[in-house]
């Protein structure tokens, strides 16, 4: 079991960067893949990017393809967003969530994931 918890979140300009971190405890974490989430005041939430377990597989929702970049380090027991060129419509609370996975799989449902944080929320003013 893990329980990722984010942090990174802010307000920032359009055209900036910013980078998300989640810290997920329990000693397995490299058993875990991996997502971001996000959820805009008023909508459903949504996926924004997957990673697998070792690291080697990524999957990304086309809005954010190009722009955003999710990476985790197992060492760490940590996994990051990298958000480049931010829009105003990248504004929602970010979540963090993790799911017991087999070598090289990504998910991109909601309902795939079985562990989430409380949220980070980003801010982008245009």
């Amino acid at each position: 079991q893990v329980q990722p918890v984010e942090s990174g979140g802010g307000l920032v300009q359009a055209g900036d960067s910013l980078r998300l971190s989640c810290a997920a405890s329990g000693s397995t974490f490299s058993t875990y893949a991996m997502g971001w989430f996000r959820q805009a005041p008023g909508k459903e939430r949504e996926f924004v990017a997957a990673i697998s377990r070792g690291g080697g597989n990524t999957s990304y929702a086309d809005s954010v393809k190009g722009r955003f970049v999710i990476s985790r380090d197992n060492a760490k027991n940590a996994v990051y967003l990298r958000m480049n060129s931010l829009k105003p419509e990248d504004t929602a609370v970010y979540y963090c969530t993790a799911v017991r996975a087999k070598v090289g799989d990504t998910y991109f449902r909601r309902d795939d994931y079985d562990y989430w944080g409380q949220g980070t929320q980003v801010t982008v003013s245009s």
